[in-house]
Order: C-alpha cells, then sequence, then structure tokens
C-alpha cells in the first residue's frame, strides 16, 4: 500500500462548498472505518484541507478521489503527491 498526501485547494464558491461539506464528511467518515484515510483537516485560514490516504497506488486513489461529493461538485482542486512518511506515531512499520 502506498500513503498519499492531498491537498485540497478550496474554489471560490464558498456556499456551494459549504453546502457539499456534509456528505463530504460522512463519505471521508466511511474512508477512515475502512482505513482508507489516515488524517483529514481543513487549514485554519479555510482556504484548503489536507487528506493522508492509503492506496493500493494512484489510480485506486483517484477512484476514490472520483466519488468524493467535493468531486462532483466541483468545488476543490486535488494535488495529489505519493508521501512517504518515516517517522510518527502511527506508522505501521
Amino acid at each position: 500500500m502506498a500513503r498519499f498526501a492531498v491537498e485540497l485547494v478550496f474554489g471560490p464558491d464558498r456556499e456551494k462548498r459549504l453546502s457539499v461539506r456534509p456528505e463530504h464528511r460522512e463519505y471521508l467518515a466511511s474512508l477512515v472505518e475502512k482505513g482508507v484515510v489516515l488524517a483529514s483537516g481543513p487549514y485554519a485560514d479555510d482556504t484548503g484541507a489536507l487528506i493522508v490516504y492509503e492506496a493500493a497506488d494512484e489510480a485506486s486513489l483517484k477512484e476514490v478521489i472520483a466519488a468524493d461529493p467535493y468531486s462532483s461538485a466541483n468545488v476543490t482542486e486535488w494535488r495529489i503527491r505519493e508521501w512517504s512518511p518515516l517517522m510518527g506515531l502511527w506508522l505501521n512499520d
């Protein structure tokens, strides 16, 4: 499995994003239960968010992202980076 740091950059339509946010968060919660989302949260300045995913590969991750309500609402830009964490409390070596 690979880990990915995904940055969400919020678009200009804040009202539309906030209307979709409950569905987005429910979706993320379901992914936490499945072990796909390891961490998630918005930036303090409300310009975006960071989500750390675990997936087989980038193609699998893109399928997960495509199913996110934020994707279908087109309220964020998704920046995907494969990440190789070396240290941390939640890492499984």
